[in-house]
Formats: C-alpha cells, structure tokens, sequence
C-alpha cells in the first residue's frame, strides 16, 4: 500500500479593498482572526490562517487590499501586499462581481502578469450567489481573456459555496512538503492580536466617513486572573483628531459602550472565558503619517 503524499505551502490571497479575503479565510478555518468590514483599509498588514486537514497544511497570507498608498500606513500596506505574492507558493486573486474591469483590478492584473508561469494563479469570483448564472459566465469570459489564470472559480465566502473546491484545486499545486505549525494551529497571531482586531473591527462596523480609517488600537493589559476563569483586558482606541475622539464616545458615552460590549462578548467567544474589558479613547494626530506612530501601533516589519 503506498502512503499518501503530505503536502504543504503558502498561498496569497490578494484583491482590492472590500472583495471578501478575510470572510473567506475566517469561513476555511472557522474562526475570526482578521477584522471584516465592508469598508477599505480593513486587512492592514499579513495575517497567516492555517488550514490542516489529513494530506495538507494550506498556510494563507491574507495581505491588504491593493491600492494607491496616501499615507505612510498605506506605504506599509502595499509592501505587505506585494511581500505576501513573494513568500507564497500559489497566488489566490479575488474578485467580486463588477461586470467591467476597473482600474484598480487591471493594476493588480498587471502585477499578476509578471507571475504568470512563475506562479499557479487562482482567480476566485466572489459573491455569485448576488447574480445570475449567465451574468457568472460573462464575468468568467471577461477574466479567462487575461490569460494569466491557472484557474477559475466562482464562489461565495458568505455562504460557503465553492470553498471546499476552491480548496481542493489548491492541492493540486502543492509541493510535497512537512507541516509547518502544529495541526490545531489555525493562525500564528497571538491572541492579544486578534482582540484588538476584534475591538477595531466594532470601530469599523459602527463608525462612518473618516473615522474608521484612523482607528488604531493599543492593548495595554491582557491577563487571566489566578483565582477564576476571567481575563482582565485594558485597551486604547487612538483617533486622528479630537472631533473623532467625541464621534467614537458618542452622546452619554453610546456608541463607546456599543462597541465595548460586543468586543467583550466576541472576546469571551475567542478565549472561552469572562472578559473585563475597558477602553480609553485617545488621539494622536495624524498618526498614518507619522513613521514612529504607524511602527508602534504595530505596523512595522
């Protein structure tokens, strides 16, 4: 009898801003990791979820979407994009359901182009379940004349159609290899991580016009108490501008205390466990702009 072969790699998942990176990784691995919004800027720098299943460890970079730097964060955003396509084995491009190719879909197809035949390049056409079927094939037709696509395949990361395909064409790419992280390891971000992106995302969820994008967050305590099965988190939410600072309070603290409940409660999810979270919101002007702010809230190589 011959064993079966392992295999093992790492993989892009590269798009413009708001086209479902994150929803589908969070859905492959079933747990939230990243922030999902369907504002841009929401990845801002790689992310790695791991999938392990009995013949392979798919290792995905989930990078920020792809588009004109405009300050000193979006600098770091799209060299963590264009790092991620360098580090990876396969390269998953994701689309939604636009029926023309608009000009920050064709500058990531023009990176693409100096993969092809370097790289297997997946195209994933998301969010099919909002068209037609003979609106599905136009779009189809639309990207297989790029010729630069090892494959394409609609699916809806929302709904989970098409991800175990996805997937399984995935394998057909990769290499023999070992296992890099250990099989129940679903991402190498700690979990201090994931609550400030959690935290982040509420921000994103609830906030409008400018706000969101100069959220950063800071956690500046994270301990489990000895006694009982509690952690005691203390977090800062950082605002570009004081007007911003009154918008994320809210009247009578509201909006504050929105975002603050539903974080504890994604937290208590997340590590199985009370949590007494308290925020402060603080501003740093212009931090986007500021190297040594944009490297301390943790966007540094």
């Amino acid at each position: 009898m011959i064993d079966k072969i392992f295999k093992s790699g790492y993989v892009s998942v590269i798009g413009r801003p708001n086209v479902g990176k994150s929803t589908l990784l969070n859905a492959i691995i079933g747990e939230k990791i990243s922030a999902i919004s369907s504002k841009p800027q929401t990845t801002r720098q790689n992310i790695t979820f791991i999938h392990t299943d009995e013949d392979a460890q798919i290792i995905f970079l989930d990078t920020p979407g792809i588009q004109k730097p405009k300050n000193k964060l979006g600098e770091f955003m799209l060299t963590e994009s264009k790092e991620g396509i360098e580090d990876s084995d396969v390269i998953t491009y994701i689309v939604d359901t636009s029926k023309k190719i608009g000009r920050a879909e064709r500058s990531i197809i023009d990176i693409l182009k100096e993969y092809k035949g370097k790289l297997p390049i997946i195209l994933l056409i998301n969010k099919v379940d909002t068209i037609r079927k003979d609106e599905l094939l136009e779009i189809i037709s639309m990207y297989a004349e790029e010729d630069i696509f090892d494959e394409i395949i609609p699916i809806s990361a929302m709904k989970n159609d098409g991800v175990d395909i996805y997937l399984g064409s995935l394998k057909k790419y990769l290499k023999a290899g070992p296992m890099y992280y250990p099989e129940d390891m679903i991402t190498d971000k700690n979990e201090r991580f994931i609550v400030a992106e959690i935290i982040r995302e509420k921000g994103l969820m609830y906030l409008n016009e400018e706000v969101p994008h100069g959220l950063a967050i800071s956690i500046e305590k994270f301990k489990k108490r000895e006694d009982k099965n509690m952690y005691d988190i203390d977090a800062n939410i950082y605002v570009e501008r004081d007007t911003h600072k009154g918008i994320l309070i809210g009247k009578n603290g509201s909006m504050l205390k929105r975002i603050g409940t539903e974080a504890r409660e994604d937290a208590e999810r997340l590590l199985d466990a009370k949590v007494n979270l308290q925020i402060w919101v603080k501003v740093e002007k212009n931090w986007r702009d500021r190297d040594n702010l944009v490297k301390r809230f943790g966007y540094d190589k």
